[in-house]
Order: structure tokens, then sequence, then C-alpha cells
């Protein structure tokens, strides 16, 4: 199932779901991106970071119906295991989480998986650019995000505190305003959705 039939598909089956409509575009995203890469439903739970049976409570609460239609019953690891640069990310995202938010959990797991895949992360997360991931880290990890003062890119960010807590140097610049890597880490994250290009390619191949 290609990317934007599976958004779609799972918003259409979003009514009366407990979630408001940002906590359902944001897992619909990352979920339809999934999907994508694993057109089956296979291994979709080593895609986002989820074992099965939080997968599948997932969709069912949010999504109600659709596991039926996007098959995340799946054969599969019943258990997903992380190695330890994701467990250092998933307890880096939950300590600064916000217990307000019963999401937080789920996102933490999505968020330190996709930080594993090669673009941007709001692109990896499905998202349509990064003012959506500047308000889902607002929202669910907002300690996080107050933190991030300077703007510096999620991915990067994120591994610079692992590096911190496990008392490595991350970067030798006294200052990121002397670093000669100043861009990679600050730099403009424009570019097109992973799921926008998806759709481009569909038409483009019609």
């Amino acid at each position: 199932m290609r990317g934007i039939e599976a958004y779609d598909l799972l918003m259409s089956c979003s009514a009366g779901s407990p979630g408001d409509r940002f906590e359902m575009h944001i897992i619909a995203s990352g979920l339809a991106l999934a999907l994508d890469e694993k057109p089956s439903g296979e291994d979709l739970s080593e895609a986002l970071g989820l074992d099965q049976p939080v997968l599948r409570d997932l969709i069912g609460t949010m999504f109600p119906g659709a596991c039926e239609r996007i098959s995340c019953d799946a054969s599969g690891p019943g258990c997903y295991r992380t190695d330890e640069e994701e467990q250092s990310l998933r307890d880096i995202l939950l300590m600064y989480s916000s217990v307000d938010e019963p999401l937080a959990g789920v996102l933490a797991a999505i968020i330190a998986r996709r930080c594993k895949s090669p673009h941007h992360l709001w692109q990896d997360l499905g998202l349509r650019d990064r003012t959506e991931l500047s308000l889902l880290m607002q929202r669910y990890f907002p300690r996080l995000a107050d933190k991030n003062q300077n703007d510096m890119k999620w991915k990067k960010f994120l591994y610079r505190l692992i590096c911190g807590s496990e008392g490595f140097v991350f970067c030798a610049a006294p200052v990121c305003s002397d670093c000669d890597d100043f861009a990679q880490c600050f730099g403009s994250e424009d570019g097109l959705s992973r799921l926008a290009r998806i759709a481009r390619e569909a038409d483009v191949n019609a």
C-alpha cells in the first residue's frame, strides 16, 4: 500500500478516535510511511520500533477497523528489540516527555527508531515539514524543546545529548558558531515530505 493511500485510509478510520486531529495526523503519517516501506505490513513493528501488541493496540484505538485493511497482524517478531543506541535515544526522550501526554511513550519509541533512517527526522516520521516536528516536540517533549534553544536539527541534537550523557565529546568546537560544520547542525531543513514524494512518483508512473 502506497503512502498517501495508507494515510487517507487511516484518517478515514479515525472517526470516534479518542485522539485529537494532530495526534491522529502524526501517527497516521508515520504509519503510512512505514506501510509504504513494508507494503504487506510485514515487519511493521520493526519499521516503527514498536512491539506488535503495542502497534495493534495503537492502530485499533486510533484508527478502528484499519488493522483488518492494512495487514498489521502480518507475521513478524512479536517483540521488537532495540540496540544500545536506539535505547539511549528512547531514554533521552522519555526523560523529557510530558506526563500529561500518554502518547509520548509511543512517540519516543517511533522517533528513536526513525532517527536511524537517513533523511531529516521530520521526513522520516512522514510529516509535512519541520514545523510539524517542532509542534510535536513542544507538545510531547516540552522540556526537550526548551533545551534546544538554538533550534539545532533534531537528530543532531538528540545524538549530542546521548554523547554528553555517556561522557563523550560530540564536537570539538568550543561554541557552535566557531564550528566548520555549523550548517550541518543548524542549516535549513527544507525539502519535500517523503509522502508527497511518493505521491508524485505514483502520479508520474500512473
